[in-house]
């Protein structure tokens, strides 16, 4: 009796996966099953869309925009809808569901999308996406797109599931980002992590510092190769968001259920601001120091932005001028990004000025401070009280550890594990973006055709990483949140390029996030993968064909 119930089960779930790696899902769903008899539900220009729940317009307003464009007709809306025939949107609390959890079924009657809230259908929205072939729905829009019977039960593993994108040393356009913020919800991220200020540019307008953007926001030129380069282009280089094109990003992507957690350096990577404001440096009246080997062009007298890469020694002092600026920007900041969180960089904050300067060391000596990683912890705390009393809370790169961690900081560990797995062992949050693993401008193959930063971190890696370290005890699994790649654009100029650079590293990722650990398979990973690549052909996407 036992082996007939155990060969039955084992039935049971090859169907499953067979189910799966037929309808090419990713990243792969918890619970997928279909019917013994195969059927297929037709959808056409003449279906509907049905609204069983209040305040759920908008989400059928947007479901309408994406079926124009990926099968070429939309759908009229009502309230009710006939019997059969058409797409049901209704809000429902799920048996046992886990947050985030939707309901997707497909039958004769036609297509049921459930969930709590609107995010959890517009998870399922998605996944109705992807099951419309891309070849047969562009030759057959007119008739209609044939889709299976199938019932999924879905939901994320991780709360937390990110991707970020540096504009401080290449400058996006407002037309990109949003479509990387559809990138991310199309395969069910949660978190937009925007990298705004570093030593290359200010990417950010702030009303009461004009110079932020007038000055920081532009450098007379960029070194030309790989670092420390081959010469410098000689071309001024720079630009902007102003605070009304981030209000757009930021609702459109609220629409896809994205969050966006801006990112504003500091003490260190702190160049640009310098460069406009000189009295934020220790050393205001010295000449901005230019590394050795690099080519500069334009003026070398005073603050300048930086034009080439790398950690530079003039980082923000800790005076009082200094946090007032700091809590000013933050202000307009957080009113501008309605997220919980906002990210203040903390990573590679050289102390030589530090040391060498005689307001820093009286600081270390007036607030009882061990050296300068205490001043730096110090730094960080004030700014987190600040912070935390507007409502909000700080991320940091794991430096932050240094010194001593900020009461109520989330940790970004990304010089390993290590920095996570004591930040978790502290009882605070950590979010995993090893470099190793997560760093997706890394080179993809052996023989990178193009200029990158380095290292080698291939489709297989990205795939099986496991947020959670072995080596965290079992209690503190819960401290880690999620993971996020890191998108760091030194040598990434151009959207074709960062797309080629995310694609299909990050399709891997989406899996490793959402999917159940136990679902996780290389094999079957690979045999979906080019029915996914094929989509991405259609909607004219860079991609890196390094892993075949």
């Amino acid at each position: 009796m036992y082996k007939i119930i155990a060969v039955c089960l084992v039935s049971l779930l090859c169907v499953q996966c067979r189910a799966q790696h037929k309808l090419n899902l990713m990243p792969m769903a918890a619970e997928v099953s279909m019917p013994a008899k195969a059927g297929n539900f037709l959808l056409t220009k003449n279906s509907w869309v049905s609204m069983k729940a209040v305040g759920i317009d908008s989400t059928a307003h947007l479901l309408n925009e994406l079926l124009q464009q990926k099968v070429g007709f939309k759908l009229n809306t009502v309230k009710t809808g006939a019997a059969r025939g058409g797409i049901v949107l209704s809000k429902a609390k799920l048996p046992d569901s886990k947050t985030g959890s939707y309901k997707l079924v497909i039958d004769v009657d036609g297509i049921s999308i459930s969930g709590e809230t609107n995010r959890e259908i517009f998870y399922g929205i998605q996944t109705l996406l992807q099951l419309m072939d891309i070849r047969e729905a562009t030759a057959s829009s007119e008739a209609g797109v044939s889709l299976p019977y199938v019932v999924i039960n879905d939901y994320p593993r991780f709360a937390y599931r990110g991707m970020h994108l540096d504009v401080a040393r290449h400058f996006q356009p407002v037309a990109f980002i949003k479509k990387y913020i559809d990138y991310l919800a199309a395969y069910k991220f949660n978190t937009f992590h925007w990298h705004l200020t570093d030593d290359q540019g200010w990417r950010i307008e702030i009303k009461k510092y004009p110079r932020l953007t007038e000055v920081g926001g532009y450098r007379n030129g960029t070194i030309i190769g790989h670092y420390p380069g081959k010469g410098n282009d000689s071309l001024r280089y720079g630009g902007f968001y102003t605070q009304d094109q981030i209000k757009e990003v930021v609702q459109y992507a609220a629409e896809r259920h994205i969050d966006v957690i801006p990112e504003i350096e500091m003490p260190g990577h702190a160049s640009a601001a310098i460069a406009a404001y000189p009295e934020l440096s220790c050393f205001p009246q010295q000449d901005t120091r230019i590394p050795k080997g690099t080519s500069w062009v334009g003026d070398r007298k005073g603050k300048q932005v930086q034009q080439t890469w790398g950690v530079f020694e003039d980082i923000f002092s800790p005076t009082d001028f200094t946090f007032h600026f700091l809590e000013d920007v933050v202000d307009e900041v957080m009113e501008l990004f309605p997220s919980k969180y906002i990210h203040i960089g903390s990573d590679e904050a050289p102390k030589e000025a530090w040391k060498k300067s005689a307001f820093a060391q009286k600081l270390i000596q007036d607030k009882k401070l061990k050296d300068e990683h205490g001043l730096q912890s110090y730094f960080i705390q004030r700014m987190e009280q600040y912070i935390n009393k507007k409502g909000k809370k700080i991320i940091g790169w794991d430096e932050i550890l240094e010194g001593g961690l900020a009461p109520n900081a989330t940790v970004m560990s990304w010089r390993g594990e290590n920095g996570g797995i004591e930040a978790a062992k502290q009882n605070h949050d950590v979010i995993m973006t090893p470099g190793g693993w997560m760093y997706f401008d890394h080179s993809q193959s052996k023989n990178e055709d193009s200029v990158t930063i380095g290292g080698y971190t291939p489709l297989q890696k990205v795939y099986g990483y496991e947020p959670i370290p072995a080596a965290l005890p079992s209690d503190k699994a819960k401290y880690v949140l999620g993971a996020q790649a890191n998108v760091w654009t030194e040598y990434l100029k151009y959207p074709s390029t960062i797309e080629y650079m995310i694609f299909p590293r990050m399709l891997a990722l989406s899996e490793v996030l959402w999917s159940p650990e136990k679902k996780r398979n290389w094999q079957n990973f690979k045999e979906r993968l080019p029915a996914v690549l094929e989509r991405l052909n259609h909607q004219k996407i860079n991609y890196s064909k390094a892993s075949f």
